[in-house]
């Protein structure tokens, strides 16, 4: 444990004691005000953990901010509860009367202060807002221990305090009668409103990405006559429209190897006019070694984009934790590779040999009328 050096109200030993436990301070603070009701226990172990805790020369190790568990808070509950009943039974007690009414009070102060998650515009209506049970709980618990330490309080000084309760309580069942309605269709109506403003944040944000895309594609469309040109504006748009539908959403990391591999096969679209199917499975971040495997991808694409007249080619990538395979194929009218001119180099270099480059390898497999594949694999560790 260390005491507080920052947001602290005397020594910070209430508070380093919270970060220690994993508990709002508000919490420990209340048990320290409960333990000096006790002929000043409370005092005299904050005094203490004050001496123990002093300050040392050299870096501060960095508080403890883990917040404590359902279990251990209840552990610690029945903690405080048993060494109260140790301090009553030592009789360090000045007397029933005054320590647990006390204790109730305190304590409920302490959850009708302790503030997290409350709504900062507006606590009262963040008591019926379905999502804050944290918030209704502490109130209600606070509430109640309100209501014990008051009545325990009164039956101590007034006689005769069982018809005051009652009175109270019957009065308190009228009220709910009375205003239960009223709060249950406050309570609705704020879930519904909440409702439909979500419903209405999407409407807003589908309409503002259909106006800058979908919207201005069709503008252009309607201002050319070239059908080539309309054909790539549309292709583009409905690529850019799936894959806002259904694609991952976007990554503020890392750059990875499916989204250099879109990046790649959107460039032969948009160059060659030639449609490009791609399918991904796995993923990994994009290094130098991904980089060539990538741009040997591009050029099997830019190949049969000029050389297969075939009207679309398809990519599969796969990357695992060990390995990545690309294949790109086309049913095009393919080549025999033995006529290929000693001049044309663009497989043997730009493929097979930046693959082979990074410890990789590339097959290409074609025969003429048969369409083309290219299968590229890359090891992440190098053999």
């Amino acid at each position: 444990m260390r005491r507080r050096q920052e947001d602290r109200l005397i020594a910070g030993v209430a508070g380093g004691a919270a970060d220690r436990l994993g508990l709002d301070d508000v919490y420990v603070r209340a048990g320290f005000l409960v333990l000096a009701l006790a002929w000043g226990a409370g005092i005299v172990l904050y005094l203490a953990l004050w001496g123990v805790n002093f300050d040392r020369a050299g870096p501060q190790p960095q508080a403890q901010t883990r917040q404590a568990g359902r279990n251990q808070r209840i552990a610690y509950a029945l903690m405080f509860g048993g060494s109260l009943l140790v301090l009553r039974a030592a009789g360090v007690w000045p007397g029933d009367q005054w320590v647990w009414p006390g204790a109730a009070l305190i304590f409920s102060a302490a959850f009708l202060m302790d503030r997290r998650e409350i709504d900062p515009r507006s606590a009262i209506i963040g008591l019926f807002d379905p999502a804050s049970g944290r918030v209704r709980s502490r109130t209600v618990i606070g509430i109640v221990l309100l209501l014990i330490g008051a009545a325990m309080l009164i039956d101590t000084a007034v006689p005769y305090v069982q018809e005051v309760l009652l009175a109270a309580l019957v009065t308190g069942v009228g009220m709910a009668v009375l205003f239960g309605p009223w709060v249950w269709r406050l309570a609705a109506d704020l879930s519904a409103e909440r409702g439909k403003r979500i419903r209405q944040e999407e409407r807003d944000r589908v309409a503002a990405h259909l106006h800058d895309s979908v919207l201005q594609t069709l503008a252009l469309i309607q201002r050319t006559d070239d059908p080539r040109r309309v054909a790539t504006l549309a292709r583009a748009q409905e690529r850019d429209l799936r894959r806002w539908l259904y694609g991952p959403p976007a990554s503020e990391g890392p750059e990875l190897l499916s989204n250099a591999l879109q990046q790649e096969a959107d460039r032969i679209e948009d160059t060659f006019d030639f449609q490009v199917e791609l399918v991904t499975v796995g993923d990994r971040p994009v290094d130098d070694r991904a980089r060539a495997l990538v741009a040997a991808s591009g050029e099997a694409l830019t190949n049969a984009a000029l050389h297969s007249d075939a009207e679309h080619a398809s990519v599969y990538s796969e990357a695992t934790e060990e390995t990545a395979d690309v294949w790109i194929s086309d049913l095009g009218k393919g080549f025999d590779a033995e006529k290929v001119a000693e001049d044309r180099r663009g497989i043997a270099e730009s493929i097979v040999g930046r693959l082979a480059k990074q410890g990789g390898r590339a097959a290409v497999t074609s025969e003429p009328g048969e369409g083309t594949e290219v299968h590229l694999h890359l090891d992440w560790e190098r053999p």
